[in-house]
């Protein structure tokens, strides 16, 4: 009787040890197969780099758009404008107040408050227009204004105005210099500048005087030999 008590019990335990290692094996395939990361591929494409073209070395020719013509100018060395509130004639120096008058090889060049602080030049150069037929008086091929709306060459002049206390500050090769709506770059050939209330400019080189932005040919006034305008 003992001896069949033992077969049984032993036969109990053989079934519950295969039952039990038939229920771990299931449960470990099923870990095994749970994938291990649910990430897709990214599609997003890489946003492209942007850089900024360097700025010319030389002067902006007539066409070049405003924009690029005022980073030209802006890139020049800054000079300071106290250095250039003065003039000097014959060694005598006179002090301006808050004109500006400066010397490049292009010219000289002047504000004048009696004008809103206009600016003007005197440049000789190559295409300077002539003396009108039905005008009389003393003409000034070489005296430019630029008074942001219009850009005038050659007219009448009884004296020197603005240019009476004589020369201002030499404005260097690559030097810039802002005052008031205008700022100007000298260069090796030419001199540029820009009035930014109007977005217009002006370059002047051996080539003659320009017409820079907005500045378009117009029939000159009376007393005026060439002359451009911005529309109105």
């Amino acid at each position: 009787m003992r001896i069949a008590v033992i077969i049984a019990a032993s036969a109990l335990l053989a079934a519950c040890s295969t039952g039990g290692g038939g229920e771990s094996t299931s449960t470990s395939q099923d870990r095994l197969s749970v994938p291990t990361s649910s990430a897709q591929p990214s599609s997003a494409k890489p946003t492209p780099t942007t850089t900024t073209p360097p700025v010319p070395t030389a002067a902006p020719p007539p066409g070049t758009p405003m924009s690029q013509v005022i980073r030209w100018v802006e890139a020049g060395t800054q000079a300071d404008p106290a250095g250039f509130h003065t003039a000097t004639r014959g060694g005598e120096t006179t002090n301006l107040g808050d004109d500006v008058a400066f010397v490049t090889t292009a010219g000289k060049c002047a504000t004048d408050k009696l004008v809103n602080g206009q600016l003007a030049c005197l440049v000789k150069t190559d295409g300077l227009p002539t003396k009108p037929p039905d005008v009389e008086g003393e003409w000034i091929a070489g005296w430019v204004d630029f008074t942001g709306p219009t850009l005038e060459v050659g007219s009448l002049h009884g004296d020197p105005g603005r240019f009476t206390y004589g020369d201002g500050a030499k404005l260097p090769t690559g030097g810039s210099i802002a005052f008031g709506d205008y700022r100007c770059r000298a260069d090796s050939t030419a001199l540029v500048c820009v009035n930014y209330a109007h977005q217009s400019g002006m370059r002047v080189s051996q080539a003659g005087v320009e017409p820079l932005g907005c500045l378009k040919p117009t029939p000159p006034a009376v007393g005026i030999g060439r002359q451009f305008s911005c529309p109105t």
